[in-house]
Order: structure tokens, then C-alpha cells, then sequence
């Protein structure tokens, strides 16, 4: 298996730098679809004077500090975007790269649980330690040792998160049981036209009127589906590493992040995109 042979070899196994190219495509259209969708919802106006966010960060920081904040913070909510943008389409794409994860560091400022951007600063980091990123949207094959470290450290970091996660839903008896899923959509169902933000949902409606009622039967469904996904957190990995199952595997995988998604899409939209086109590094 070429991560073996890899990891074996000191890194110096070649492998195909059109991989990470892929990924940098990916990671570059999610950041930019992830901070043009911040700028929504009253992230424009965050930190503008009179504003809890302003007044927090004034007690976080120091007034000093938190008005330099809040007068860099358009500015940057505008040059992150347009660099996801350039580190898309390969313009540039080192530069673009530390503007866009800068960009991403400055919300450990102010987002109370920032694990999208904790997650984002990882995968960008393997993506910075790159020896070629690729220049435009033309992906380069051929065999290079030039990608083969920043690749292996990103599979290593996908199979953290996604055993990580498995771990966390293993120790929780409400997850394991179906109850959280259970209790998650049958509040949605009785909640959601109350909503401000409706569209921060998506569960399909055959789901909220036949999973969403609480009821016994409800919460074995959902038991098998919380078992399903630890299952699928702890085999999808090694099942991506194999060209034999990849296939399936990544059919699984996208399935699964689709229905993380349809219950937060706005907050999964990073984990899911990014995670997903971590698959890339998966091949040979």
C-alpha cells in the first residue's frame, strides 16, 4: 500500500502531486463558500460600536485591542474571501493560502466554539507543507516525492477526525442509544416554523413526519443509524486506502456527510466539504 511504502521509505515513496492539487480546488471553493456565508446573518456587522461582540471582545482583550479588531475585520472578511477564490483557481496559490488561513485564525477572536476553524487551520497546514500546490485548474500527474509528506499528514488527519468522532459517539449513551438523534428532529419538527433562520435545516420533510414523533419506535431507528455512523467513522480510512473498496467508500462517506449536513448545514458546510475532499489524499 503506497501510505506504507511512504511512511516506510522517510517519505520519499512518489506519489501523484495531482492529489493535493484536487484538494487545494476543494479546500479553496469551501473556504470561500464558508466565509462568503459568515459575511450573512449579521457577520458584517459584528464588532460594530454598540455591539455585544464589540463589548465582549473589549472585555477579552482591552479596548486597545478590540477596536483594532473591529477595524480590520471588514477588510479581512473581504481579502479571505477573495483569496479562497484565488487558491481555487490556482492563482498564486502559496500567497493565496496564508491569506485564506490567516483569514480563517482571525475567528479564534471571537466564535465561542471554533471547531470549524481548528479544522481548517489542520487541513491548511498540510496543504502549506505541499512542495507544489499546482498553478490554474490544470491538475499535474506524474510521479514526485514533492506532495508524498503533506499527503500522508492528511490522511493521518482525516483518520484522527473521523476515529476522533467515532471515539466521542461510543462514549455517549445518548448517541449510542438513538435518543440525541431521536430528540434532535422531533424538537426540529416542533420548532422549525418558529425558526429565524429556517434554512440553517434540512432535514427532509418524510423524515421530521415518520422519525420526528419521539416514540419508541423513533428512537430504535435512530439507534441504528448512530450505529451506522460510528460503523462507517471507524472503517471509512482504511476502506479509502484500499482501490479495491474505495469506491464504496467514498459512496458511504458522501452519504453519511450529506445527512450531517441536513442537520446543520451552515455549521457542517466546513467539515463536511473538507473532510470529504480529504479523499483525494486517500489515493494512490
Amino acid at each position: 500500500m503506497w501510505f506504507f511504502d511512504a511512511v516506510g521509505s522517510g517519505f520519499q515513496h512518489p506519489t501523484d502531486p495531482g492529489r493535493l492539487q484536487w484538494f487545494r480546488i476543494v479546500f479553496g471553493t469551501v473556504c470561500a463558500a464558508r466565509f462568503a456565508l459568515s459575511i450573512g446573518q449579521g457577520g458584517w456587522d459584528r464588532l460594530v460600536p454598540g455591539s455585544i461582540s464589540l463589548h465582549l471582545a473589549e472585555q477579552r482583550f482591552g479596548a486597545g485591542r478590540a477596536r483594532l479588531l473591529a477595524s480590520v475585520y471588514r477588510p479581512v472578511l473581504i481579502v479571505r474571501t477573495v483569496a479562497a477564490l484565488a487558491l481555487a483557481a490556482g492563482l498564486v496559490p502559496r500567497l493565496s493560502l496564508l491569506l485564506v488561513l490567516a483569514g480563517a485564525a482571525m475567528e479564534l477572536l471571537y466564535l465561542k466554539s471554533p471547531n470549524a476553524v481548528r479544522y481548517t487551520l489542520l487541513t491548511g497546514a498540510c496543504l502549506l507543507l505541499a512542495g507544489d500546490l499546482g498553478h490554474g485548474l490544470r491538475i499535474e500527474h506524474g510521479p514526485s516525492t514533492a506532495n508524498t509528506w503533506a499527503q500522508c499528514l492528511l490522511v493521518l488527519v482525516t483518520t484522527d477526525i473521523y476515529w476522533n468522532s467515532a471515539w466521542q459517539k461510543l462514549k455517549s449513551p445518548q448517541f449510542r442509544t438513538g435518543l440525541y438523534l431521536a430528540q434532535w428532529v422531533h424538537v426540529l419538527t416542533q420548532v422549525r416554523e418558529q425558526l429565524p433562520y429556517r434554512r440553517q435545516f434540512a432535514v427532509p420533510g418524510f423524515v421530521r413526519r415518520h422519525m420526528g414523533n419521539l416514540t419508541d419506535r423513533d428512537v430504535r431507528l435512530w439507534r441504528l443509524i448512530a450505529a451506522a455512523a460510528i460503523v462507517a467513522e471507524i472503517m471509512l480510512p482504511p476502506a479509502l486506502l484500499f482501490s479495491a473498496t474505495m469506491p464504496y467508500a467514498v459512496a458511504a462517506g458522501l452519504g453519511m456527510h450529506a445527512a450531517f449536513t441536513c442537520l446543520k448545514p451552515r455549521q457542517l458546510v466546513t467539515f463536511s466539504g473538507l473532510t470529504v475532499g480529504s479523499y483525494f489524499a486517500f489515493a494512490a
